[in-house]
């Protein structure tokens, strides 16, 4: 009965030494796991940095005057939060489909911050917020119910 007992002791030793084995190996991929949590976290925080840099516009911003044309195109994103195609922009501002992608271009190359962006193969234009602000509270583009009137 002894050597019955001393075979179950030494199981049982056999067992907690593997249990104690898996204990520190489960410590050391929590440990792992912790250290690349660390790192994702600090990936984010950076990208988040890099994203508002981007968006910031310069405090004294100045925009080349626009035409008719290119105004109707600014008033359509400057008041749509919903980023638009091309195809839209022309619907929503009465202008031929084939002067948009020039209006559009002309706006960015006096100035105007537009986002682009693609979904499922047609490119898409949003105004910046923060250049909506800026526009609201200065209006630096220039815009005037005289000036739709000419």
């Amino acid at each position: 009965m002894k050597n019955e007992f001393l075979k179950i002791r030494s199981a049982l030793e056999e067992h907690l030494a593997a249990i104690n084995e898996n204990t520190a190996e489960v410590q050391a991929l929590f440990d792992y796991i912790h250290e690349i949590e660390v790192k994702v976290e600090k990936i984010s925080s950076r990208l988040d940095q890099m994203q508002l840099s981007q968006e910031k516009i310069p405090e004294k911003m100045t925009v080349s005057s626009l035409t008719q044309m290119e105004k109707k195109v600014f008033l359509v994103l400057y008041t749509e939060e919903e980023s638009l195609t091309y195809e839209e922009i022309a619907q929503k501002s009465s202008l031929p489909s084939s002067l948009v992608p020039e209006c559009v271009s002309a706006l960015v190359n006096k100035g105007i911050p537009l986002g682009r962006s693609m979904f499922k193969n047609q490119l898409m234009f949003k105004m910046s917020p923060i250049f909506k602000e800026m526009q609201a509270k200065e209006n630096i583009v220039n815009l005037s119910l005289q000036s739709f009137m000419e």
